[in-house]
């Protein structure tokens, strides 16, 4: 299963590639980065519709998570990739927005990697 993760803070990539080791080592999960919404947009371009997962931060500069969302509803839609917003702001505001503009999840940093490898490897 390929995954795109998009986050502004680069320390993002460390983390999952720690927390998923064994996942990805026997290829069971491929972690695709991108640190903004515009980068994230040309990996799914360049990607060909592969990602089957994208997990993405709300606050971010430039383009936000929920831009990124709305823009992925748009033009993604065969098959539509799993959305899964990140925020540190679990706020009702936040959520409902995700809610209405397709997010399928929503979670809170700090994240549960327990709980999240449980939901990925569910996916697949």
């Amino acid at each position: 299963m390929k995954i795109l993760v998009v986050d502004d803070e680069k320390d993002v990539q460390l983390l999952f590639q720690q927390r998923f080791r064994k996942e990805i080592r026997k290829e069971v999960i491929e972690f695709v980065f991108a640190f903004s919404g515009e980068q994230a947009l040309k990996k799914l371009n360049a990607m060909d519709h592969e990602a089957v997962l994208i997990l993405s931060d709300i606050n971010m500069p430039g383009m936000s998570g929920l831009e990124l969302l709305e823009k992925i509803r748009k033009e993604y839609d065969n098959p539509p990739p799993v959305v899964m917003m990140i925020s540190a702001y679990g706020d009702e505001q936040n959520r409902s927005t995700a809610a209405r503009l397709g997010a399928n999840e929503f979670l809170t940093k700090p994240l549960d990697f327990s709980l999240l490898k449980d939901k990925l490897l569910n996916l697949s």
